[in-house]
């Protein structure tokens, strides 16, 4: 059997990521449990909706603005040697430009969902102009993954009407954020992000937090934002849905 390009680099990412598996322990943060959620117009993420089904010490860890040829491969380099799942929120201009490393982060067991066409502020845009923004990114989602994305993180948080009916109508699930360490300063140094994570944490006590795969800060500090979490005794559950039909 022949294999294409891309179905050689998905093997060989399956083949890492059991590898990697067959090392989990007890001494990493790993993956407590899968979240199975429908393919529906829900809200999640209590910053401005209703909260995820989870207990209390429980963490969901996503990921925005991505995929990064410099910096994803290092975050799911340090999932991977944490064992710990987590969703990434990709923009569809990422996704166009590359289609293989957001297979990747699939093939090693994230999921995925959209964050926009081009990170805009919705709010400055017509609505015609969110709508082509959305249909472009679910579009880019379609041809790098073969399916409709199940869920959808506005740029900025920024809801809009016009957005939130249109993902209801096509039962993507919004999601938003119950945390998050505000990661987008490029001085940003990895003890500040660490120290932010526990103060969020302390405050909020667990749930959706939100990280940045695209910013280099963060991919550096990774290893020890995972290693904070397992030190204050937190679960990572990670988000899946259900396959469209």
């Amino acid at each position: 059997m022949r294999l294409t390009v891309t179905s050689a680099f998905v093997l060989a990412a399956l083949s890492a990521a059991t590898a990697t598996a067959a090392e989990c322990g007890p001494e990493k943060l790993g993956t407590a449990r899968t979240l199975m959620l429908k393919r529906e117009g829900a809200a999640y993420g209590t910053n401005q909706h209703s909260a995820l089904p989870l207990a209390k010490g429980e963490v969901v860890l996503t990921f925005d603005d991505g995929p990064s040829p410099d910096n994803t491969p290092l975050v799911l380099k340090a999932l991977a040697d944490q064992c710990a799942k987590a969703t990434f929120f990709m923009e569809g201009q990422q996704l166009r430009a590359y289609p293989d490393l957001a297979r990747r982060a699939i093939a090693e067991g994230h999921s995925a969902g959209i964050h926009s066409d081009t990170h805009p502020h919705m709010q400055a845009l017509s609505a015609q102009q969110q709508l082509d923004d959305l249909k472009l990114s679910r579009a880019a989602y379609h041809a790098a993954f073969g399916q409709e994305p199940p869920a959808y993180r506005f740029p900025f948080l920024e809801e809009t009407p016009t957005l939130l009916e249109a993902l209801k109508q096509a039962n993507i699930t919004v999601a938003s954020i119950d945390l998050a360490i505000n990661d987008w300063i490029p001085e940003d140094t990895t003890a500040v992000l660490a120290d932010r994570l526990r103060a969020s944490l302390d405050k909020a006590g667990g749930g959706i937090i939100l990280m940045h795969d695209a910013n280099g800060p963060t991919a550096k500090a990774l290893p020890t934002l995972l290693q904070v979490l397992k030190d204050k005794g937190y679960k990572v559950v990670h988000l899946e849905w259900e396959r469209a039909k």
